[in-house]
């Protein structure tokens, strides 16, 4: 769902926000704008990700309250030259790399200053940032739910923000009443290959160490993807053996991971919408937040690292293997069941004890997830469509597609471009799409 407009938005925080009492972050001048627009200056590096939902975020906000004039600074240039703030005539600042040079410069020119950065409170400066606790909490269930009992947490000892997500996955696991054990590092000293295979090496060593099936939750996405090249190092199959869930859900960096990584997708979008309703709040020179915002996260978007249940029939487990690997090439329940040495009839029991469900339906499943996700994210026409995903003719897709969406392929790929361009986070495929095996 969109952010709704201000007055049905409310702050979620476990802070308590500012009653009648003097605000701490201390009083702002009133902006005067006259018939000019607020200038606003947004820093944010590039490289992060979701920077391109928290500008949405903000772009909803303007069009409900009226536009600002907004310079991006994605270089985040300003976080250490205060001559970015000191020599230009702005009204206020969204921060996502926020630094103690930053703040003391808008402190200096005593301009509104919201920080998004997911790190330690700046005195008297609002923060608004995941609650990295529900964000452990909602990757240890996920995993839990899939029957991995043998669970761990891969992060950093340095960063407070993976420290508080470990800390919410320890948390929900002992409601859960199980154990967890835990394999971090310092965040070292940047992202050179050299640095990366030193890490990726000293995971897949702990790896190699583990009972399985194992189920793993990174810190984030980058984080994700080097637990998945380490278990590629020591030989073990994802998902069946190992599952590892990312956090963030940068879908281009998921989608590159071998195979696809699913990950808990923090809600950066009312990030950034929140982000402009307190900056508009202190620009006129009203109370704020007291403390800081913590956004919860929206949901799991399951990719094929974590798409798989714990079965301890090695029949069936390699069947699902098989399907996942091969259910958009035209496989058949008779070549599974092969390849798989088993029998028909045996696959056909052991997946619906299992799963609920046949063989032949978990690779229709597999089939329309990928035709979801290609009619969403591609402009490939259904002839081709058709082709990539197993189907010898377009009119057996359609009726195959209508049959258990609902839809037909056209009213399905139109109704998701109109909910992206009205600004949804997430397409629909999002939620069920999996990614063919490398």
């Amino acid at each position: 769902m969109l952010a709704p407009a201000t007055a049905s938005l409310p702050v979620l925080s476990k802070r308590t926000p500012c009653g009648d009492g003097a605000d701490p972050a201390g009083p702002l001048v009133r902006m005067n704008h006259g018939a000019a627009s607020p200038k606003v200056l947004i820093v944010m590096n590039a490289s992060f990700g979701e920077g391109e939902a928290i500008l949405g975020g903000i772009a909803r906000f303007q069009s409900e309250h009226g536009a600002w004039d907004i310079f991006v600074d994605n270089e985040a240039r300003a976080e250490s030259s205060p001559e970015w703030i000191a020599g230009h005539p702005w009204h206020g600042v969204i921060s996502r790399t926020t630094t103690p040079r930053l703040v003391d410069a808008c402190a200096a020119k005593r301009l509104p200053l919201v920080d998004l950065n997911d790190c330690p409170a700046f005195p008297r400066v609002p923060k608004i940032r995941p609650d990295n606790h529900a964000v452990g909490h909602m990757a240890a269930e996920d995993l839990h739910e899939r029957g991995y009992r043998h669970l761990y947490f891969c992060g950093y000892t340095d960063w407070p923000w993976s420290l508080e997500r470990r800390d919410g996955f320890f948390e929900a696991l002992s409601l859960l009443d199980c154990s967890a054990g835990e394999f971090s590092l310092p965040h070292g000293s940047g992202l050179r290959p050299a640095d990366n295979a030193r890490t990726v090496q000293q995971i897949a060593e702990w790896l190699k160490s583990l009972p399985l099936p194992a189920g793993i939750m990174a810190a984030h996405d980058l984080r994700g993807r080097q637990v998945l090249d380490a278990a590629r190092q020591a030989g073990l199959v994802v998902p069946e053996e190992l599952a590892v869930i990312g956090v963030n859900n940068e879908q281009v960096r998921c989608e590159l991971a071998v195979p696809p990584l699913s990950s808990v997708a923090t809600d950066t979008f009312r990030t950034g919408y929140l982000a402009a309703e307190e900056l508009a709040r202190r620009m006129r020179g009203e109370l704020g937040i007291r403390d800081e915002v913590l956004v919860e996260p929206v949901k799991i978007v399951t990719r094929r690292s974590t798409d798989s249940l714990v079965i301890k029939d090695q029949a069936v487990s390699l069947a699902l293997a098989i399907i996942r690997r091969e259910a958009c090439n035209g496989i058949k329940v008779e070549d599974v069941a092969r390849q798989a040495a088993t029998t028909r009839a045996r696959l056909e029991h052991g997946f619906r004890f299992f799963l609920g469900r046949s063989p032949q339906a978990e690779i229709r499943r597999i089939r329309i997830a990928r035709i979801k996700q290609l009619l969403t994210e591609t402009d490939l026409p259904l002839k081709q469509i058709a082709v990539l995903t197993g189907f010898e003719h377009v009119e057996y897709l359609n009726v195959s597609f209508k049959r258990d969406v609902g839809e037909t392929p056209g009213r399905f790929r139109l109704l998701a471009r109109k909910a992206t361009a009205g600004g949804r986070r997430t397409s629909p495929a999002e939620v069920t799409a999996v990614a063919p095996a490398a």
